[in-house]
């Protein structure tokens, strides 16, 4: 593997200090929730370990990743690609095109075998040969598991390349496909959303460079430190759900007093994502806090699951303020039922009992 600078090496170059270095690193250990004891983890890792280089591919997408990535403020997303990785080859933010960028591509392949990281935003279409989506003249799924047969790590940016997003929805005619079903014998972090949080794209990075390995993934492949919670857990406004408040009608009072917006579709209760926490805009905001419930787009299939505005029909909800009364019916209500089709499948099988005796003696 040829020699790479040090994350440290090319901060130092650019006139950094040691004091700002050491701040930034703890900086670093906050953005990953980390205790203060990893800092010296942290600046050890980006004094000793050379820049990672990064090939970014992009398939059937709409490149709102790369527009989210581009403005994270906490690590800047020009300290990710200028000084923390190598980006070698990147279409749509690189300077060269053609067959400059096309011969970049190949040379990072050779000379960082088994060392460099696939980014993916987007999907690759299966359908016709893959010629729905054709990338310096060949179908793109082609190039992605060129990619991908001597990366180190495969990351899937986005719902598209996580999930298939609205490419891959019904009937989906250019059988777009999430990447994983295309790559299947290489480690894969899914970072879905549409896009995904800015700094939950950096944080990614920033640990798998600090760490040299993957984050804890959940069942679904993401990462557990941003997507190990519902929206719903930590919104703002879940005293409300938990009252039983309601905003009942776009703009009505209770939306103006800022009450839950679960009855207008919002699917925060089964949603799992940093909104509520990390917010978006620096932290300024979050769609619910804009006004609008969650769409719930990092989870699989959202774009299938119905309209925006249906509201979640399986949660069970009585509110913190629901009265005893309230609660009580409802469990005696449950437990009538219990009681009434007991008494029916005992009846049900005490007839059946009666034919087959009857049987018997005929």
């Amino acid at each position: 593997m040829s020699q790479i600078e040090t994350f440290y090496d090319v901060m130092r170059r650019q006139g950094i200090t040691r004091r700002s270095f050491m701040k930034y690193c703890s900086l670093t250990a906050a953005a990953l929730g980390l205790s203060p004891a990893m800092v010296p983890k942290i600046a050890e890792a980006m004094e000793t370990k050379p820049r990672t280089p990064v090939i970014w591919v992009h398939g059937l997408e709409c490149t709102c990743c790369s527009e989210s990535f581009i403005r994270s403020a906490h690590p800047l997303a020009k300290d990710v690609v200028l000084s923390m990785i190598s980006l070698d080859y990147d279409d749509t933010l690189m300077a060269a095109a053609g067959h400059a960028a096309e011969a970049a591509f190949e040379d990072t392949i050779q000379k960082y075998k088994g060392n460099y990281i696939l980014a993916v935003e987007g999907n690759p279409p299966l359908n016709e040969d893959g010629m729905f989506c054709i990338t310096g003249g060949k179908p793109f799924v082609e190039k992605l598991r060129h990619a991908a047969k001597d990366a180190k790590a495969v990351i899937s940016w986005g719902a598209c390349a996580s999930y298939g997003c609205v490419q891959a929805a019904k009937p989906n005619p250019t059988q777009a496909t999430p990447v994983h079903k295309v790559i299947t014998d290489k480690p894969i972090i899914k970072v879905p959303g549409c896009p995904p949080i800015a700094e939950v794209m950096t944080g990614v990075i920033t640990y798998m460079l600090t760490f040299d390995r993957l984050p804890e993934l959940d069942r679904q492949g993401r990462p557990a430190m941003f997507y190990g919670q519902r929206i719903h857990d930590k919104c703002y406004r879940r005293p409300h759900f938990d009252a039983g408040q309601f905003v009942e009608q776009w703009d009505d009072e209770n939306a103006r007093k800022g009450y839950c917006l679960y009855k207008m579709g919002c699917k925060g209760p089964t949603t799992y994502n940093a909104c509520s926490t990390i917010r978006w805009n620096e932290g300024t905001s979050f769609p619910i806090q804009s006004g609008h419930g969650c769409i719930g787009c990092s989870e699989d299939g959202f774009w299938d699951q119905g309209s925006f505005y249906d509201r979640v029909t399986d949660l069970t909800q009585f509110g913190v303020e629901a009265n005893a009364d309230k609660v009580g019916m409802a469990a005696a209500g449950v437990v009538g039922a219990g009681v009434a089709a007991h008494a029916a499948i005992t009846a049900l099988k005490a007839a059946q009992k009666k034919t087959q005796s009857s049987k018997e003696e005929a």
